[in-house]
């Protein structure tokens, strides 16, 4: 009996989902103008007013699949700069973006990144989610989990001056990490793109102005 209630949940959930994307504006625009997903206007929406990814940039995107945070960036960094992107999930080809397969979480992940990068990045992108559990406190612990490798990534490859731009969820970034990106970076706050959801809990940690190697130590 718990099984089938579990399995009503789920279809109830599925279903809820499905309406969603039906009646989402932001999914029938990215069907017509031929992204991959809606995730692509929250990147367009911080960077129209950030101004992140300027022609000739070097960005990592973490988490990349299926694509859409991708095909951004390299449609606005132009074909002097790059983008490298990886994710633990298969990804079709991005013109301009250079992929690897693999869980950015495993011990050698972020030496291959810096080896394909081979010098600095101006941008670390990460819209890096775990499953989730339901359980909102396990939830938040994961996407802090993922945030805080993101950070740390960032922190080794960013040049002087470059930015970073990570997933997280309301319900307060853990002070730690605040603390050290503030130390690190001019300038540190949350934003929350129109194409985000206004009832998804999702936020986006956004720090500027990377101070360089030697304050990060």
């Amino acid at each position: 009996m718990a099984r089938l209630k579990g399995e009503k949940r789920r279809t109830l959930s599925s279903r809820a989902w499905l309406e969603r994307q039906i009646s989402d504006p932001y999914v029938a625009r990215a069907k017509r103008e031929g992204f991959r997903s809606r995730a692509a206007y929250k990147l367009a929406e911080i960077d129209d007013k950030y101004r992140l990814l300027r022609p000739g940039a070097h960005v990592v995107d973490l988490g990349a699949a299926p694509g859409g945070w991708s095909e951004i960036a390299a449609r606005r960094i132009g074909g002097h700069g790059r983008v490298i992107a990886i994710d633990i999930l298969e990804m079709k080809p991005v013109a301009g973006v250079e992929f690897l397969q693999l869980d950015f979480l495993d011990e050698t992940a972020p030496g291959r990144l810096k080896a394909m990068l081979d010098g600095k990045a101006d941008v670390v992108l990460s819209d890096m989610a775990a499953n989730a559990t339901g359980h909102r406190q396990t939830d938040h612990l994961r996407i802090m989990a993922l945030a805080e490798a993101a950070a740390h990534f960032a922190r080794e490859v960013l040049s002087e001056g470059g930015s970073f731009l990570c997933k997280v969820l309301q319900g307060g970034t853990e002070a730690a990490l605040l603390a050290v990106l503030k130390r690190d970076f001019a300038s540190v706050k949350h934003v929350k793109p129109p194409a985000s959801r206004s009832d998804s809990a999702e936020l986006y940690l956004l720090a500027r102005g990377f101070r360089g190697a030697s304050a990060a130590t």
